[in-house]
């Protein structure tokens, strides 16, 4: 099997999977936990993203991080295969719609994370993602890595993960994952 079907047959089994997953008890959970990974980085700005679809909603930590000193900023598509941009988000800032439906600030000011937090259909233990497909996150990745220290780290349900994501060339290990459960460190 080619890897773009494998990947496409491991996207429509982990929307099946989030969608089972989401729970107001495990969405607190990972929020609780995310807070304390994200301390325990040392990042003062970080990116985040605004949930869509079945996405482990992080707006809860985001209020809490930004009321504690940190800068959040987060992603916006400006086009295929290009690289993600990233606008600094305040509790109260203005959103509006971005690209596949997500909500984002408002606002022109840009800024570069330390830390980068992804949503994902699914991940493993190796630090491997599986994405929506548009490559977006790698790209990005590999654009802040080429510029200076970045972090990345995936936000999902423990349902998430498995075994092994199908990657190919141009997908960027992430350092680990925050589940409900906890910190899950990449196995390099």
């Amino acid at each position: 099997m080619e890897l773009d079907e494998q990947k496409s047959a491991a996207r429509k089994r982990a929307f099946a999977t989030r969608k089972s997953a989401v729970g107001d008890a495990a969405t607190k959970a990972a929020n609780a936990a995310l807070i304390d990974v994200v301390k325990s980085f040392g990042a003062r700005c970080l990116s985040a993203y605004w949930p869509i679809r079945t996405e482990l909603d992080p707006r809860s930590s985001l209020s809490e991080l930004h009321d504690l000193g940190f800068e959040i900023c987060l992603p916006v598509v400006i086009g295929a295969g290009v690289p993600l941009l990233f606008r600094r988000w305040t509790p109260d800032c203005e959103m509006e719609e971005g690209a596949f439906g997500a909500a984002i600030p408002k606002t022109d000011v840009e800024t570069t994370p330390e830390l980068v937090i992804a949503p994902l259909l699914a991940f493993d233990r190796q630090g491997f993602r599986l994405g929506y497909g548009g490559g977006f996150y790698d790209r990005t990745l590999a654009k802040l890595a080429a510029a200076g220290p970045v972090k990345a780290i995936g936000l999902a349900y423990g349902a998430q993960e498995i075994d092994q994501v199908p990657v190919g060339p141009y997908d960027r290990r992430l350092d680990g994952f925050v589940t409900e459960a906890g910190w899950i460190s990449a196995r390099v």
